[in-house]
């Protein structure tokens, strides 16, 4: 079970590491070896994470120490999980770019009658 993100813009090291429940250490090195954890850096250099963030942690969080899988793993599932997500998006996006250009034929017929 996931726990719960409180409603919040911004979150320290250390408050992300207390909602999932790792040392800020693990964070560090979760950043290093996974792209989609990337967090805002403040002008002192401090990490901010945002809810998003929070989510891929508890998502990377599942996959090795819940699911089992190795780093190399974990990479894998979250590549496969957003090419997906890619696809699917592009496959809306095709869709409605189509209802467009019904719409916008039906539109020109009407006004060249």
């Amino acid at each position: 079970m996931n726990p719960e993100i409180p409603d919040k813009l911004y979150f320290s090291i250390g408050e992300a590491g207390h909602i999932a429940g790792v040392e800020p250490h693990v964070l560090r090195y979760w950043e290093s070896e996974f792209s989609c954890l990337r967090p805002r850096k403040d002008s002192a250099g401090r990490r901010n994470y945002r809810k998003n963030d929070l989510e891929t942690i508890l998502r990377i969080k599942d996959l090795l120490y819940g699911q089992g899988y190795s780093i190399a793993g974990a990479k894998r599932k979250i590549k496969e999980k957003e090419e997906g997500s890619q696809r699917a998006k592009r496959r809306n996006l095709i869709s409605t770019l189509n209802e467009m250009r019904k719409d916008l034929q039906s539109i020109l017929t009407i006004l060249s009658k």
